[in-house]
Formats: C-alpha cells, structure tokens, sequence
C-alpha cells in the first residue's frame, strides 16, 4: 500500500505466493490473507486446524497458562470444498483477552522487548500484548503455512519437519535423530516437542526449574524438508538460504539461523567440508555429504534441507527489572500476565509454516521461470515436477 511517498510495508510475505497477518494479541482477533493459492486444492478450516492447534497457548505447563481455543475460520477462496484462486481470509477471534495486565506497560518499557522500538519509530503502539509484536500475530503464519505444506505435500511429496533441539544448555545430541525417518508422531511425543524422550525430560526439566522462579530460557528449533525438488532458489540476492534465512529472522524471539554445517563447518578445510557427487543406483545426481544442507549456489539441489533456528528467553518474566518510562524516568518493573517460560515448544510449528511458505513461493517462481521450456532435458527427471492436480468436473 502506497500512501504518498511512503509504502506501508511489513504485513505481507511472499511474492507468488503471498500472505499478509493481520490483528494484535488482544484486539478482536487474529489471522492471515493468503492471495495466489492454485486454484482446485482440497482445503477445510480441518487442514489448518491441526497446525493451530500445535501452537496455541494452554497446551502444557511449559507453555503460557493463556486460554485459547485458536479455531479457525475461512471467510472467502473455498468452493465446494477447493481453493478458487481467489483470496483466501483465515480468521482466529481472540477470547481470553487480559488486556488489564499491561496497565502497567503503558508507560513502562519492557527490556528486550519491543515496547520502546514501537514506540520509537511509530510513536504509538498495542501496549496489549504488545500488539503485533505480540507471537501471537504467528497465528495467521501458522494457517498460511498449513495450506503451503499441504500443497507441498499433495505436489511433490516433500514434508517440514520442526523439532526442539536445544532448550538452554540440554542440548539434543544430531545423532540421535534420524532425520530420513522422522515422524511427526515421534515430535508430538513429548509436550516439549523433542523426539527423544530421554531428552525431552532434561528440557521439561530445565523449563520447569525457571517457570517455578519466574524467568525464562531459551533453545534451537530444528527443521528439516524432505523430497526437495531440485531448482528452487535463485543466484545472488534471492539464494533460497537467504529466503529462508530472512523466514526465520521475521520470527519473534529468533536471534540466529544456519543451515547445513552452519558455524561448525568453519572448523573443517575444504576437502572436509565439500559435498563430493555420485550417481546413486537410479541414475539421480547426488552428493554423499550433505553439508550443504541442501542448497548450492543459492539453489537446491534435491537433498534433504537442514537448518537451525535460535530463540532468545522469553523478554517478558516475572522477576523485577530495571527500565525507564515514556518521559525518561527510571523506574522498575514486575509483570503479571501470562507468558512462556520457553518459546522453544510453541515456535516448532511455526518454523514449519515460515519454511513451507518459502519453498511454495520459490516453487512456483521456479515454474514461472524454468519450466515453460525444458532448459536441459538431461538433467531434467521426469517426475521432478508433476501436475499439481487434474482438473475438477465443473458445471456449467
């Protein structure tokens, strides 16, 4: 939206396919517009609900105490049970509004928060929840994304996969997860969301002992694709790790990504480190490493994708802090509302849908591009891309 000479930006994500939230965390409600969705897709308030459901507030006592049903509702782009092509508007109400709770916040700044920023470039804000800063505002990515790996899903088989990783300094050993055989059965598991039951005890643990106290920590969101197709990405400015890095880093809370051998492979030489190739026994290009993660030269090359997201401790606690007010006063500052003592549990799916999101997008810039015409026909394996879906009997 252009107003004068300034654009309104930063709602919108996407340039196919593309989603803009909506809503603050304790206004009316929350919720997404997804416009350019293919057309003739299967999709009910169902599909999403079981991705809303795994983030929303209440679960367990490792995540906030607020109450929330989080039921979805699509108000327009379905149908007869199938997407039109047309804008899709999911919405979420809010219920369980304590907008009493940030009395406090309306002239104090919580530390590490985005109270004083807000404040800093708009000169009002949300003091509620913090409004759209608020991780409730993920709602919307969470809906979006579940449509994104469903067409994933139902295209070319790939599948996203989240998993906690690291909560504070109980750190899930990378051999103990199998990540050509994981389930989200096996991540749901646990309420921390870590597939390995051992150590998904050591993180409840680890959140437990700082809930107790009224502080927070933090962790590492794992996340791997599966059945890539190769192609997505593009050179320089769009690499498909730049996209998803960006993805990850619009998050709330996110402080870090990597991807492939990230840091660590700082440590190895090149002979070390170089994903040599081979022809595997169907004739298919692969490498034998994938430290790479995935990607080269900013664009996927049919392996699995593996990369780490980092969140900071939850900035709101209940333990007194120093900070100051609107007129530049020092002062203290308790909260009392509701908050995660970790936001490692409730952000595993939203990893999920920021990622899916990005590979719909880079999917279908790819079509857009490279498969009008056959660029090498070699290269080219004939179930890379199939048709999405035959078309529906219409009526006429």
């Amino acid at each position: 939206m252009v107003v004068g000479n300034a654009v309104a930006v930063g709602n919108t994500f996407g340039t196919y396919f593309r989603v803009t939230t909506y809503g603050e965390s304790h206004g009316g409600g929350v919720g997404c517009v997804i416009d350019g969705c293919p057309p003739q897709i299967p999709l009910s308030e169902a599909d999403i609900q079981l991705d809303l459901n795994r983030r929303r507030p209440g679960q367990s006592r490792v995540t906030t105490l607020r109450k929330e049903t989080d039921e979805c509702q699509i108000y327009s782009g379905i149908a007869e049970g199938i997407t039109t092509g047309s804008p899709i508007m999911v919405k979420v109400p809010n219920t369980d509004q304590r907008g009493h709770d940030y009395s406090e916040m309306s002239i104090k700044y919580r530390p590490s928060h985005a109270d004083a920023t807000y404040d800093f470039k708009y000169g009002v804000r949300s003091v509620q929840g913090g409004g759209r800063s608020s991780a409730r505002e993920t709602i919307g990515r969470v809906a979006a994304g579940a449509v994104a790996k469903k067409i994933l899903k139902q295209f070319s088989g790939t599948e996203v996969l989240a998993y906690a990783s690291q909560v504070h300094d109980v750190v899930l050993p990378k051999d103990l997860v199998d990540h050509e055989s994981l389930t989200l059965d096996q991540i749901e598991s646990t309420i921390v969301r870590c597939p390995n039951h051992e150590y998904a005890e050591k993180m409840i643990a680890a959140i437990d002992d700082v809930r107790v106290r009224g502080d927070s920590v933090g962790g590492i969101v794992t996340c791997i694709v599966r059945n890539v197709p190769r192609g997505l990405g593009s050179p320089v400015f769009d690499k498909l790790g730049a996209e998803l890095a960006k993805a990850a880093m619009s998050l709330p809370a996110s402080m870090g990504f990597e991807i492939g051998s990230g840091f660590a492979g700082t440590f190895l030489t090149g002979s070390e480190h170089n994903d040599e190739f081979f022809i595997d026994e169907h004739g298919r290009i692969r490498t034998r490493t994938n430290r790479s993660g995935g990607i080269q030269g900013g664009i996927s090359n049919g392996e699995l994708i593996d990369m780490r997201v980092a969140f900071k401790p939850t900035p709101t606690i209940r333990r007194k802090q120093h900070t100051v007010i609107r007129d530049k006063q020092e002062t203290e500052l308790i909260f009392r509302g509701q908050q995660d003592p970790c936001v490692v549990p409730r952000a595993v799916p939203v990893v999920e849908a920021m990622v899916a999101l990005v590979l719909v997008d880079q999917l279908m810039a790819h079509y857009a591009q490279c498969q009008m015409f056959p660029i090498n026909p070699a290269l080219q394996e004939p179930l890379e891309f199939p048709r999405l879906l035959e078309p529906a009997a219409t009526a006429l």
